[in-house]
């Protein structure tokens, strides 16, 4: 029954050999990678007399800026020119969702590492010797490092959202049981290889050209164009790959691209910027840490009746894209959940932290931990397993959201009731049971971890893609699309839906770098969306394409179109191969002048959402899934492993079985560092802590799971999904929150007078603590 049916491929009508194809297809960026040829920012072969840039910031979190001297750096040999807000010629201001970020430091810092100015020389090494000669007096302002204590003084973003359903007040009263607790989970720092940076060099006409390593090529180019007071057509931006990038280059790669081309704009040179790992811990945002509080009703029979929360989401120093990420810890809530009755507020509070900023899940993880704490909190109490509320109340089908959508194809009960069986979840639950009656030193745990994650840009204006489509005079194809590939494999996709529809070989297709000449005013490559809009462009471009094509093949054999179909690099008629080749039918496309490229434009149908009302229908399709971990703990240390984590997921029909494999993997892994390992610290200065790979830790080899097995759902797919194959980037991120509860029932298993806590990541420090808190001897 739950055989893998992911090959197949229902909304398009492709023919054995395509589907084989699309069987072996691997990640094409691989073999590059391994052999270290793929092309990144600082790869760029740059110009003669190309100057070097090194970012000066701030030195404390907030003050009023008394005095900077800069006349030792400035006579420096090989320094050309510091730049500082005295020199941007347009607008000194680089927010997006709301204009609340300068470029540079004017009169006040508002957190450590905030860009003060830009210091330009010979060489990066000479810019930065020159860093350490500028003096600066700042006369220190209050410092506000949490967002609680950011709510107590009233430091917010903007104004709060919140989203209900039903009457919770009224449900309340009714319920058997009404727990109530606050959680925290921490930032998370993106550590991407690839640090952030750009080079800029000057074209004829005033123009300038940017590459930039970013998610968002349009928003580096309309905050260009902002910032030095021209029309966005004078600014080109092109992007080759990133060296990952995980949301932490949506918004924030925009500053530095910003920077060096605002001095290649006065000096007419090249100027490359790349910020070092230190300066890149230090200036930038990670993903927001929340503290939130949290009050859940449940009825005899373990429903959840009502549920109540407020998540005070650690913004930073400005905006960012702060306000769309507490939106969707909003839609995110309450997970794979249906609550009849719910009420839930997030406050974007304003810190002396630099602003934090997209990070896989977007928001949607630090909700989901919340009600899985609420849960487990309810569970504990009451005396039963956290696995039979979760049971109890998983979504179905036409359960409706509390953002008014109507859940539809819900795979939520479908992903778990198959974890369940196929890997024989009461066994594991006897071994957990067994292994800790006849064990003192180690103890296991075991949790389940059920997700639900919505796809879309939840702002509905940002769904659409174009795509540009050349066929050649050999027959070989040229794309260009505004999809970022940051190792997600999104190439390979849009090769694989060319090489399907004109059924010729993937070394005919050529992916060109995304470039905001050839495809313009586009969104960034995020919201797991990527794959979906650029390929569904991609595949309307190459579908039109065909179209033509089969008037002049039918022309030329004088049959029906309807009777033609491109397979196998030639044309067929009637199922029979004809005299006609693909790179022939090309030729005589030519010369009877058909048009052979094709501009395409997608925008998501069906989804909408009013935010006057917080109702809508947001997400175009829904990604479920469910995931058991286990873990042993070493009891007399602290220190953990995670045994396995067995992985039922909803891929739709994946287009690309080994990419999706991968990504599901990579995410898990990333969420397990987030909940485990991952601890973002400032001191109560704002100055960062946990500012070098000493300080901070991140999985490595020796932390993984044992064992990770991921077995797809069987489902009919979504048609709203690119080939029915959904969206994989981030939700399988969530699955990692398991290991959090996993953890806490070893540590329960051990200590019976644990009182859970919720607050992450569960360190080897905290569940030692956690071992012998209250413990009797």
């Amino acid at each position: 029954m739950y055989k893998n049916t992911t090959n197949k491929v229902l909304d398009t009508k492709l023919d054995a050999v395509s589907i084989a194809l699309k069987q072996s297809i691997k990640n094409l960026d691989s073999y590059t990678h391994v052999r270290g040829e793929s092309l990144y920012v600082d790869d760029v072969n740059i110009r003669q007399g190309t100057f070097h840039a090194v970012v000066f910031d701030s030195p404390k979190a907030h003050g009023k800026i008394k005095s900077i001297d800069y006349s030792k750096a400035e006579a420096l040999e090989g320094v050309e020119r510091i730049f500082t807000y005295k020199d941007v010629p347009g607008e000194n201001e680089i927010g997006g969702i709301i204009p609340d970020e300068p470029l540079f430091a004017e009169e006040e810092v508002h957190f450590w590492g905030m860009p003060i100015a830009l210091i330009v020389a010979e060489s990066e090494f000479i810019a930065r010797k020159a860093r350490g000669l500028i003096d600066i007096e700042i006369e220190d302002l209050p410092v506000i490092t949490t967002a609680k204590e950011a709510k107590v003084k009233g430091s917010f973003i903007n104004a709060p959202r919140s989203f209900s359903l039903g009457d919770t007040e009224k449900a309340f009263a009714d319920c058997d049981y009404v727990f109530e607790g606050e959680t925290f989970s921490n930032g998370q720092e993106h550590l991407y290889i690839e640090t952030q940076g750009a080079y800029a060099e000057p074209l004829e006409n005033g123009n300038i050209k940017v590459t930039s390593s970013t998610q968002g090529p349009t928003a580096v180019q309309k905050t260009i164009a902002k910032v030095l007071g021209v029309a966005m057509h004078k600014i080109e931006v092109d992007v080759t790959r990133l060296g990952g990038g995980f949301g932490g280059k949506e918004d924030q790669a925009t500053p530095w691209a910003v920077m060096a081309a605002l001095a290649t704009y006065h000096l007419n040179q090249s100027v490359k910027l790349i910020l070092n790992r230190h300066d890149d811990l230090r200036m930038t945002g990670k993903r927001h840490p929340y503290e939130s509080t949290y009050k859940i009703g449940l009825s005899k029979d373990l429903k959840i009746l009502a549920y109540q929360t407020e998540f005070l989401q650690n913004s930073g120093a400005a905006a960012d894209l702060s306000p769309a990420i507490a939106e969707r810890t909003l839609f995110h809530a309450t997970n794979s959940y249906y609550v009849p009755n719910v009420t839930t507020k997030v406050l974007s509070c304003k810190t002396n932290l630099p602003p934090n900023t997209a990070f896989r899940g977007f928001g949607g993880p630090q909700g989901m931990f919340v009600i899985e704490s609420a849960i487990a909190k309810a569970a504990s109490e009451i005396g039963v397993s956290a696995r039979q509320i979760q049971e109890a109340n998983l979504l179905d089908e036409n359960d409706t959201f509390s953002y008014g959508q109507i859940a539809k194809k819900v795979e939520a009960k479908n992903t778990w009731h198959s974890a369940k069986n196929i890997f024989n979840s009461d066994a594991l639950e006897q071994e957990v049971a067994y292994f800790n009656k006849n064990n003192t030193n180690f103890k296991k745990g075991l949790s389940f971890m059920p997700i639900t994650f919505g796809i879309s840009f939840t702002n509905t204006p940002m769904n659409h893609a174009r795509a540009l489509v050349h066929i050649y005079l050999d027959g070989s194809v040229g794309i260009s699309t505004a999809a970022v590939e940051m190792g997600q494999g999104v190439n390979t996709k849009m090769m694989q839906i060319a090489a399907d529809v004109f059924s010729i070989s993937i070394e005919k297709i050529k992916i060109e770098t995304t470039n905001t000449t050839r495809v313009a005013n586009t969104s960034p490559s995020a919201a797991s969306s990527t794959a979906d809009l650029n390929g569904k462009a991609t595949l309307m471009a190459c579908n039109a394409l065909v179209e033509r094509l089969k008037t002049v093949a039918s022309e030329d054999l004088n049959v029906s179109e309807k009777d033609i179909t491109l397979k196998k690099e030639a044309v067929f008629v009637n199922g029979k191969k004809s005299e006609l080749s693909w790179t022939e039918l090309i030729s005589k496309a030519m010369l009877k002048r058909v048009a052979l490229t094709e501009n395409a434009h997608y925008a998501t149908p069906e989804i909408h959402f009013d935010k006057t009302k917080e109702k809508g229908h947001p997400f175009a399709y829904h990604v479920y899934g469910t995931a058991i971990t286990t873990t042993t703990i070493d009891c007399t240390r602290g220190t953990y492993e995670f045994d396995s984590v067995k992985i039922v997921h909803d891929y739709g029909k994946s287009m690309s079985e080994g990419i999706d494999l991968g990504q599901v993997e990579g995410a898990l892994i990333q969420g397990i560092g987030w909940m485990t390992l991952e601890e973002i610290a400032y001191n109560k200065d704002g100055k960062l802590l946990s500012n070098a790979l000493s300080t901070y830790k991140v999985p490595d080899i020796f932390s993984v799971p044992k064992t990770v097995e991921v077995i797809p759902v069987e489902t009919e797919g979504n048609v709203m999904a690119i080939l029915k194959s959904k969206a994989v980037g981030e939700p399988p991120l969530m699955y990692g929150i398991g290991a959090y509860f996993a953890l806490q029932n070893a540590i329960k298993a051990f200590n019976p007078n644990y009182d859970l806590q919720f607050h992450a990541p569960m360190t080897p420090e905290k569940v030692l603590m956690g071992l012998y808190e209250n413990k009797k001897r």
